[in-house]
């Protein structure tokens, strides 16, 4: 994906104040051999852009004073309560450049299990995404996960997913962690009628 951004001069609270009243966010870019440098975005664009995945999870051209330069999105912070966002974060990346980010796990043929498609279970996705750490160069735009051959009552853990070439998973001192589960449906219990008992009880009375 591409987007373009442009030099901030000023910087500041007031500035920013400033800047986003003119339907522009500020932000910076750091990162590589060239120093950091404050810049700005068109508000809506950004918006749009961050409301799809691969813009968080994925090496980004960003067009800055007439030249490309390859980013990853790092921070973005947002209004409490107002459609706004107050400030981004942009880290340059080359072919050397190694990283940890989260990406997200992508579920696919839950449908088709006899987990669900047999035994009608639930899937609980307790994970919706994962730390992994590779070269910006291999960075996936997310992690998919197959429940195709799930069975009632399984649980689908980090060992059973397929990670791409040089890419490993972040586990900060886990040894496994558990990324779905296949829940057996609640069986419903009909009570008694209540109705009837009281009728009954009416009809002992008349007699």
């Amino acid at each position: 994906m591409q987007f373009v951004a442009f030099e901030r001069a000023k910087q500041g609270t007031g500035a920013s104040r400033r800047l986003r009243n003119t339907g522009r966010a500020p932000g910076i870019v750091f990162g590589g051999e060239a120093p950091a440098a404050t810049i700005e975005l068109d508000h809506n664009a950004l918006w749009h852009a961050l409301k799809k995945e691969a813009f968080h999870a994925s090496i980004l051209d960003m067009e800055l004073g007439g030249q490309v330069q390859k980013v990853l999105l790092r921070d973005v912070q947002y209004h409490p309560y107002k459609p706004q966002v107050l400030h981004v974060d942009f880290q340059r990346v080359d072919d050397k450049t190694r990283l940890r980010k989260k990406v997200p796990l992508h579920f696919i043929n839950e449908e088709n299990s006899p987990a669900v498609k047999t035994d009608k279970c639930v899937v609980n996705h307790v994970l919706t995404e994962i730390e992994i750490e590779c070269l910006a160069t291999q960075l996936p735009e997310h992690i998919t996960v197959d429940l195709g051959e799930c069975t009632k009552g399984a649980t689908v853990h980090t060992g059973d997913i397929k990670l791409g070439k040089g890419v490993k998973l972040v586990m900060h001192g886990r040894k496994d962690l558990t990324l779905a589960t296949m829940v057996e449906p609640v069986e419903e219990v009909v009570a008694a009628p209540v109705v009837a008992a009281a009728d009954d009880k009416k009809g002992k009375k008349k007699k």
